[in-house]
């Protein structure tokens, strides 16, 4: 979709109009074999709905089902999907050794209002010929999906692009959260945060249970979405998401906002009981 020997637009622009990022054009994506792919597709299926499930659990629940394999491979392909286990430990997040670390500040901090804490999560997407990566911004009070993007590699490109398009859309918020993820980290997404005031906060040792409720938006896509059809690539992937996004956001009831929509919530149409 992209021609870059158009004369009217860069190849920049043509990727911001296209919601694709510059590096996700330039990739040349690695040839896999379809048995790969249906194990990488079968680690995601396992590591959402036991998120807490490391490489070693991942690869004794594979072996049970029959697969020959072992840890290493396991390691290597969630390594590959940017999948770890919910569990605290020495490695729980592995940021880039230059980048900076920001403090946690939401440690008995009540989240009682919508823009006053977002947060930010990437997870793998799996598609016919290979795997794409998908990155949300949400605010923490209502569940509200306020920007997404899709890529094929896992750059920091489009997780800036999401941001950008979170605070265009809805200003900012006080707070940010993330996890310690070299995306995250990076100085191109915190001068982004920086330069509206915006608080960072990452999450630290002891701290992986802090975004559950990112883990169950995700769980909800995938099993509502992801899993039932068969993206050829990142075109179908991209509708296909989009539109379940737009069914979560404003027309699917939330158990934890008592029967209410993201959005009701979000936009101050249904106020949540204090707990």
């Amino acid at each position: 979709m992209v021609q870059p020997e158009y004369p009217d637009l860069s190849v920049r622009r043509q990727c911001d109009l296209l919601s694709v990022s510059r590096s996700g054009y330039y990739y040349e994506p690695v040839a896999v074999s379809r048995q790969e792919l249906a194990l990488m597709r079968r680690i995601d299926e396992i590591h959402t709905k036991q998120p807490f499930y490391g490489s070693r659990q991942t690869a004794r629940a594979l072996r049970r089902e029959g697969r020959t394999v072992n840890r290493k491979c396991v390691q290597r392909l969630m390594r590959v999907m940017g999948l770890e286990g919910m569990v605290p430990g020495p490695h729980t997040s592995k940021p880039h050794p230059e980048h900076v670390i920001y403090p946690y500040l939401l440690r008995n901090v009540p989240v009682v209002r919508p823009n006053q804490v977002w947060a930010a999560d990437i997870t793998y997407i799996p598609l016919e010929s290979g795997w794409a990566y998908l990155v949300a911004v949400i605010d923490w009070h209502s569940r509200a999906v306020l920007a997404w993007r899709l890529s094929n590699s896992m750059d920091t490109d489009f997780c800036i692009e999401a941001l950008q398009e979170a605070l265009r859309h809805y200003g900012p918020p006080e707070i940010f959260n993330t996890d310690q993820g070299a995306q995250f980290t990076a100085k191109g997404f915190t001068d982004v945060l920086r330069s509206h005031g915006v608080k960072i906060s990452m999450d630290g040792k002891g701290r992986c249970l802090d975004n559950v409720f990112v883990e169950r938006v995700w769980r909800s896509l995938k099993y509502e979405e992801v899993y039932l059809k068969a993206y050829a690539d990142l075109v179908e992937a991209r509708q296909g998401i989009g539109q379940w996004f737009t069914f979560y956001g404003r027309r699917r009831p939330h158990s934890a906002l008592g029967g209410a929509t993201p959005m009701e919530v979000y936009r101050g149409a249904v106020r949540l009981k204090a707990a």
